[in-house]
C-alpha cells in the first residue's frame, strides 16, 4: 500500500490474494485462550473490518477502527487480552519500563504504508509524552503478512535487537520511501548498518538463524491467535485498536488505561512485573 502525502484514511492493510488483490484472512488456527479471548478475537475482527469499511457519508475516510472508543474506560477492554503484554525487562524489542501502568502491543509488517505512518507520525509522540514518564511501554509483535521480504524485514528487526539496535533499525526501516527500496538481503543489511549495528557478520547469521525465524513465528501466531488480520492492529492493556488511527485515539486508549490502572493500584494487568526504569535503548 503506498503512503500518500495527505493524511491517511484510518485503515489497516491487508494481505492480498494472488489472483484477485482482494484482503483474505490468513488460513492460521488461532490459539487457544479461552473464552473471553474467543470473543475478543470476534471483536478485533470486527473492528478490523470495520476499519476498511466505507463511512455513511461515502467519503471514503474509513469508519472508527477502535474497540468502542467512548468515554467509558471498561469499554471494550478485554483483560485475558491485556495478559498478552510480556513485560519482559530484557525484551529488546520493547521500550518503556516493564512495570508501566500501560502496554501498547503492536503487531505489524515492516512492508505496511500505514504502519510506517504511524511509526513516523504518531509513535514518536507517544514515546515522548507517555514512555519516556514512565506511564507507557511499546512492545514490538512482527506480524509478516505480506510475504518473503516481510518475513525476512521481520527477522532482520529481531536481529537486530540481539545486539540493542531494534528501534534504531525499526526508524531505518519505516523510513520515508524506505518500502519502496525492498528488503532483500542487501537492503536489510544496509539498513541495519545505518541503524548502528556493530557485527554485521552476526547480525546475518542471526537473522538467518532458527532462533530468529521462532520468534518472528511465535508473535505472527499470537497475532493471528487474537483475531488480528491486518496491520497495524494494537491492543492497549486489552483494548483492540486497527488501523492508523488519529494520534488523539492513541492519547485517549492510554489515559483511560492509565486511570484504569491507578483505580486499581496495579501495574497494568501485571503489579508482579519487573521493573526496568531505563527502558530499551531508543
Amino acid at each position: 500500500m503506498p503512503v500518500s502525502t495527505s493524511r491517511p484514511s484510518p485503515k489497516p492493510s491487508r494481505k492480498p490474494t494472488a489472483k484477485s488483490g482482494k484482503p483474505t484472512a490468513k488460513s492460521r488456527k488461532p490459539l487457544v485462550y479461552g473464552a473471553a479471548i474467543v470473543a475478543a478475537a470476534a471483536l478485533f475482527g470486527y473492528v478490523s473490518y470495520r476499519a476498511t469499511a466505507p463511512d455513511s457519508a461515502g467519503s471514503g475516510s474509513g469508519s472508527a477502527a477502535v474497540a468502542d472508543d467512548t468515554a467509558d474506560p471498561e469499554a471494550g477492554v478485554y483483560p485475558e487480552l491485556a495478559k498478552l503484554a510480556r513485560r519482559d525487562a530484557g525484551d529488546k524489542l520493547a521500550q518503556g519500563r516493564a512495570d508501566a501502568p500501560v502496554v501498547l502491543i503492536e503487531y505489524a509488517d515492516f512492508k505496511c504504508g500505514y504502519c510506517a505512518k504511524f511509526a513516523r507520525d504518531t509513535e514518536p509522540a507517544l514515546v515522548k509524552k507517555y514512555v519516556d514518564n514512565g506511564t507507557l511501554r511499546i512492545e514490538w509483535r512482527n506480524f509478516p503478512i505480506f510475504g518473503a521480504e516481510s518475513e525476512a524485514a521481520a527477522r532482520a528487526s529481531w536481529a537486530a535487537g540481539q545486539q540493542g539496535r531494534f528501534w534504531q533499525f525499526h526508524r531505518a526501516a519505516y523510513a520515508e520511501g524506505a518500502k519502496e527500496k525492498g528488503f532483500g538481503k542487501d537492503r536489510l543489511k544496509a539498513l541495519a548498518q545505518q541503524a548502528g549495528v556493530a557485527d554485521l557478520d552476526r547480525f546475518q547469521a542471526d537473522a538467518d538463524g532458527a532462533a530468529a525465524a521462532a520468534a518472528v513465528s511465535k508473535d505472527q501466531q499470537q497475532g493471528y491467535g487474537i483475531g488480528a488480520t491486518s496491520t497495524p492492529s494494537f491492543l492497549i492493556n486489552g483494548r483492540p485498536i486497527a488501523g492508523a488511527q488519529p494520534a488523539r485515539t492513541f492519547t485517549q486508549a492510554i489515559e483511560q488505561a492509565a486511570e484504569r490502572a491507578k483505580s486499581t493500584g496495579g501495574a497494568g494487568e501485571d503489579a508482579t512485573a519487573p521493573t526496568n526504569p531505563k527502558g530499551a535503548a531508543k
